[in-house]
């Protein structure tokens, strides 16, 4: 706390959300601290944003754009498709609404890129964003055809910042082609996210390429090797201390195998 208090050291959200709870305190609180440093106020917002996304907890979410839309500090084009984007994807969960979200969606990218073509990084994870919503409406064939943009956009970039971007479109784009029975493309997508995992040296998602991988071998009937791979993301998993997914994972590898 001294380190903190002399500015020598920065605390995680994590450590703010463990500092609010013995204080008592709402972590807005500590948000209206950093606002005066402007800077460091945007980048807060933005990674609290990204903490509750990874936990699915979209209505915090919308909580935090709702209150940082109006700030005048948020009308920076960047900053201001970055609350539209979550705000997009708030809707979508929350209301159960996939037109209005869809409307948020195209407008942040509109943003910065009225032609729709030629995305940046950002523009690509919208895009993401869009595929996974028309996945999980089941819309698959255009979910492809926005996926496989995204993919040829991130093909043309010269520099990613960010490789984790590049393992999302991987895995939605593997996720979709296995639902239209495209097996073997999947598979080439699930292995590309594999080895980009490696390469790079992350843990994003390489549980979930395993699984998907598995499982496209066991719809290809290739039952023992697909086996092989969804015993080992249930590992990965239990190496990251993540029970309740390798469960599922568990219990999906039995549905399966039940089927063949």
């Amino acid at each position: 706390m001294i380190l903190f208090e002399k500015e020598k050291k920065f605390p995680t959200l994590e450590q703010l959300d463990q500092l609010t709870e013995r204080l008592n305190l709402d972590l807005t609180y500590f948000f209206e601290m950093a606002s005066k440093n402007k800077q460091n106020y945007f980048v807060a917002v933005q990674e609290l944003i990204n903490k509750y996304k990874r936990e699915r907890n979209y209505k915090a979410i919308y909580e935090i754009v709702y209150r940082e839309e109006e700030n005048p500090s948020f009308q920076h084009t960047s900053l201001k498709q970055f609350l539209l984007w979550h705000k997009g994807i708030c809707i979508y969960y929350l209301e159960n609404n996939t037109d209005k979200a869809m409307k948020f969606l195209y407008q942040a990218i509109e943003l910065t890129n009225s032609k729709r073509k030629d995305f940046s990084e950002r523009e690509i994870e919208i895009l993401n964003s869009i595929g996974l919503i028309l996945y999980e409406n089941k819309d698959f064939q255009n979910a492809k055809i926005t996926l496989n943009s995204a993919l040829a956009s991130l093909e043309k970039l010269p520099n990613i910042v960010d490789d984790r971007v590049v393992l999302k479109v991987l895995f939605s784009l593997s996720q979709v082609l296995s639902e239209l029975g495209s097996f073997e493309e999947s598979l080439q997508y699930s292995k590309k996210g594999i080895s980009h995992c490696i390469n790079k040296e992350l843990l994003y998602l390489f549980a979930e390429f395993h699984y998907q991988t598995g499982e496209n071998y066991i719809k290809l009937e290739e039952i023992e090797k697909g086996k092989n791979y969804i015993e080992e993301s249930i590992k990965i998993l239990k190496l990251q201390g993540n029970e309740i997914f390798a469960q599922i994972f568990q219990e999906e590898l039995e549905k399966l195998l039940s089927r063949c």
